[in-house]
């Protein structure tokens, strides 16, 4: 591979005596990783039911390196029913330093597709809130699509420009993430075609919308609150020097210092860095808190549009049906669609909300027809019926491809599951399961 003269020539401001040593990796494997996503399952449940031995991360407490030859991942059950998400292992280090605790609001202002939401929603277990906003729209419905795979009950996936949010949710949330969009020269091994897109004109153009974006997050950040901004470039003008002129404009913003941590230090107490030298293909993570000295406009909580009398009966009468332990939240019935919102939801209009809370299902006909994420959404043992399946079980792939399958003895909606995992669900009736696992999804 044939590196610009200009990058190189910038990596030696970062690397210095470690810069020959860097480009001489380019001739090994780029690092692959997942990370364990505990509103499904646990380290210790699920890594003895992967084909390899997974070797701990230093840079997240459940992440994990996998071979760099394993081809099934994403397609894998366990990976189809939420229980990992797969990651390269130096980008699961910002998240980490959020601190997150479990009932707070977080913000991942450039979220798509959706890793480091995962993450946070997993550090969350179930509680506060986790906001995912992604201006490409596009880009946004695969944090959809995420968000059901994962089990994330507590979220909000948004399409919305960064200072529409700083806008509306002024001083809203305890912790912010931006993980910007940038160069990408810590991808370089792992996409050999983006060598061919750099340019130093472009280091400096996504410096400058990254300044932009870091504005508005400090808005959106209460007093006292934790921002991480995070990019996967070298470039000390998006990193460094972006830190240092948010520092010199925000003055209510302090730094954040970070001090037991396995990446590479930088010439910033409150920034590290990852190379492959580390461990990781390539990541950089500055931390701020929010100086407790500010005042901000209270924001208004989310009005919930609750179902008409008859819809309301119908959807008693369905989560009756489906869970033996009714999740506790109000109703939103939105354009013929029944959502269980958030328990922390502020006011949502003009902000481009896609998805807020699960999707229970969609009105049909007097009836509704339940919605995948409604079995994807919380702990399998909430659930009335349930088909559990292991890795081994033929009806496993029979379901995955959208067959019927052998059920036994259930009736009625209910639960597949892999290995304790939600998969999906199908109807029950005389020993037979009706798939209903999404067509988008089944096997080819």
């Amino acid at each position: 591979m044939i590196l610009p003269s200009d990058f190189i020539e910038e990596l030696g401001r970062v690397l210095g005596d470690d810069t020959e040593k860097y480009i001489s990796l380019y001739d090994k494997p780029a690092f692959r990783g997942i990370s364990v996503n505990r509103l499904k399952t646990t380290p210790e449940k699920l890594l003895p039911l992967l084909p390899f031995e997974a070797v701990s991360s230093p840079f997240y407490k459940d992440g994990y390196y996998i071979p760099s030859d394993w081809e099934n991942g994403g397609n894998h059950p366990l990976h189809l029913a939420g229980g990992y998400y797969i990651q390269e292992p130096s980008a699961s280090s910002a998240a980490e330093l959020l601190d997150i605790s479990p009932g707070d609001k977080v913000l991942d202002m450039c979220a798509a597709p959706g890793g480091k939401s995962s993450q946070i929603a997993s550090m969350l277990g179930g509680s506060g809130l986790i906001w995912s906003n992604e201006v490409v729209k596009n880009r946004a419905s695969v944090l959809i699509s995420n968000y059901e795979r994962m089990g994330i009950s507590n979220g909000i996936v948004s399409s919305c420009y960064p200072d529409r949010l700083a806008e509306k949710l002024e001083g809203y949330f305890d912790k912010v993430l931006v993980d910007a969009p940038c160069s990408g020269e810590g991808m370089f091994r792992k996409n050999p075609e983006a060598v061919g897109e750099w340019s130093r004109a472009h280091v400096t153009a996504c410096a400058q919308r990254q300044l932009s974006i870091l504005k508005c997050a400090v808005k959106c950040l209460r007093e006292g609150g934790i921002l991480v901004y995070s990019t996967c470039t070298f470039s000390p003008e998006e990193n460094e020097e972006t830190v240092e002129k948010l520092l010199s404009e925000c003055p209510e913003l302090e730094p954040y210092d970070i001090t037991e941590t396995a990446a590479r230090k930088t010439s910033l107490p409150n920034a590290i860095r990852i190379t492959p030298i580390e461990g990781g293909e390539g990541h950089f993570a500055a931390r701020f808190r929010k100086k407790e000295e500010s005042d901000f406009p209270s924001v208004r909580p989310g009005r919930i549009s609750p179902p008409p009398k008859e819809i309301r009966s119908l959807a008693d009468k369905l989560l009756g049906e489906v869970f033996s332990d009714a999740p506790e939240r109000e109703l939103n019935y939105i354009g013929e669609r029944l959502y269980l919102a958030p328990e922390e939801m502020p006011e949502l209009n003009g902000l481009g909300v896609l998805r807020a809370g699960v999707l229970v299902g969609e009105t049909v006909k007097k009836r509704i027809e339940p919605a995948h994420a409604l079995f994807m959404s919380f702990p399998v043992e909430k659930y009335n019926n349930i088909l559990e399946l292991s890795l081994d079980d033929s009806r496993l792939e029979e379901y995955l491809s959208g067959l019927e399958t052998d059920c036994g003895e259930v009736r009625g909606y209910t639960l597949v599951s892999v290995e304790g995992l939600s998969l999906g669900f199908g109807k029950a009736s005389g020993g037979r399961l009706k798939n209903k696992y999404p067509k988008g999804l089944r096997r080819k």
